[in-house]
């Protein structure tokens, strides 16, 4: 289970020609130098201190945190064979807490013996539950193991705090289409580990659309060339022309990266609702496609479009909120692929509207004043005296009836006294 530096590349490189061979392309074609790894430049570039620290083997236990495909695990690769550390993969999937403590066991007694430190790579750490992390602490802070994580989720969400204190988190971003480009092309050249001795031709169309199908994702930009190429068929002269008709008929529909309970959700419906609040409907009708594209539930994305309406336009036009729920009664009653009309049609009307958030902002301020000053007494004017023992005592004593009496409306107190004249109220001047 355990590597040195000297074992590693059977692990990381694909040296066997068997196994250059029967790899997917994906893992063939994993940048073995850093001078490969494109995409990640602001990170790994020859002046960055995250790979100084690997070339200098002083790295300090580090969190990458990434989407799929952006580089974790091909890190992890470039740590394993740049450090003098035993490195040891770990599968958050597969293994459990037995297992780290023969690991750690073991790293200790290389310790004592040489002083040579332990690099545990543990691939998608957010998979293990907080006591299953709890188990990591106590080795980290001694210096036992040098903890090295890859996850997809929000580390803030899923990985304990005391693990986060004590590791550096680095942050992946989705591969731009020019990284993703430069990876596809090396990829078609390469005799030795790609698909060089295939002979593709990739049309301009084509290239771009299977850049757009990787989405960010260099493993999924990989895995589906190889399944292209090896789907179209050989000219005469050997070479296989794949054009936009080609790519189509081998890939079929690709749906972009969408977890319906993951962060990219939040990220894309936090996307579609500051959109509608900056009166961009091109930009809010852009994040619904995505989410309906993604297969999200219309009804949470009506649900939303409903509390926008009060908390966003609220009485600059009281009419969004009687749109917003008849947009979400239509959705029930619809159903999909028609309700995608309803959903265009509300989306459109709440990002063209004035915007006024004076109601949703006083009931916050009214909420705090409720709770700082707890239960604080309805002025007896304004209480309702149903007893002759409430009339003796008070209750209603000095109450105005506004219809008789219109100045009342502003002269008489509505708040305990306390509050003196807040106002919650402020709505904006309509123009």
């Amino acid at each position: 289970m355990t590597r040195s530096r000297d074992q590693a590349p059977d692990l990381f490189t694909p040296s066997d020609p068997q196994y250059t061979v029967e790899a997917p392309l994906p893992e063939r074609m994993r940048p073995r130098e850093f001078a490969d790894f494109v995409g990640q430049d602001e990170l790994v570039g020859p002046n960055c201190p995250l790979r100084k620290a690997i070339e200098a083997d002083r790295l300090s236990s580090v969190i990458f945190w990434g989407p799929p495909g952006s580089g974790k695990t091909t890190l992890a690769h470039l740590i394993a064979r740049h450090t003098k550390a035993q490195f040891i993969p770990f599968s958050a999937v597969t293994s459990g807490v037995p297992e780290l403590r023969t690991i750690i066991k073991a790293a200790e007694q290389l310790r004592a013996i040489n002083g040579q430190r332990t690099i545990l790579f543990v691939d998608e750490i957010h998979r293990f539950n907080k006591a299953q992390q709890d188990a990591f602490l106590p080795h980290v802070e001694r210096g036992t193991i040098i903890l090295v994580g890859a996850t997809t989720e929000n580390p803030s969400f899923e990985i304990i705090s005391p693990l986060l204190s004590r590791s550096l988190v680095v942050v992946l971003k989705p591969l731009t289409e020019e990284a993703l480009g430069q990876i596809l092309d090396r990829a078609l050249v390469d005799v030795e580990r790609g698909l060089g001795t295939w002979k593709a031709r990739f049309s301009p169309e084509a290239r771009q659309r299977l850049i757009a199908f990787g989405n960010g994702d260099a493993r999924a930009l990989l895995t589906s060339l190889e399944f292209v190429v090896a789907q179209a068929p050989a000219g005469s002269d050997g070479v296989r022309e794949i054009d936009g008709a080609t790519l189509e008929a081998a890939l079929g529909k690709k749906a972009l990266r969408y977890d319906k309970t993951g962060e990219e959700h939040y990220n894309v419906i936090s996307a579609y609702i500051k959109s509608l609040r900056d009166s961009d409907a091109n930009g809010a009708l852009y994040w619904l496609a995505r989410m309906l594209d993604a297969g999200e539930d219309p009804k949470f994305i009506a649900r939303r479009m409903v509390i926008f309406a009060s908390e966003d336009v609220g009485n600059a036009d009281p009419l969004a909120i009687l749109v917003a729920t008849s947009v979400a009664q239509a959705v029930q009653f619809v159903g999909l692929p028609e309700a995608q009309i309803n959903l265009a049609q509300g989306t459109t009307y709440l990002a063209s509207r004035p915007k006024d958030n004076a109601s949703y902002v006083g009931l916050l301020e009214a909420l705090k004043d409720a709770k700082t000053y707890g239960n604080l007494g309805v002025p007896l004017h304004l209480r309702n005296a149903v007893t002759s023992l409430m009339k003796d005592l008070g209750y209603g004593t000095g109450y105005r009836y506004v219809h008789d009496d219109p100045p009342a409306r502003t002269e008489q107190t509505h708040l305990p006294p306390p509050l003196g004249d807040r106002r919650y109220y402020r709505p904006k001047p309509r123009e």
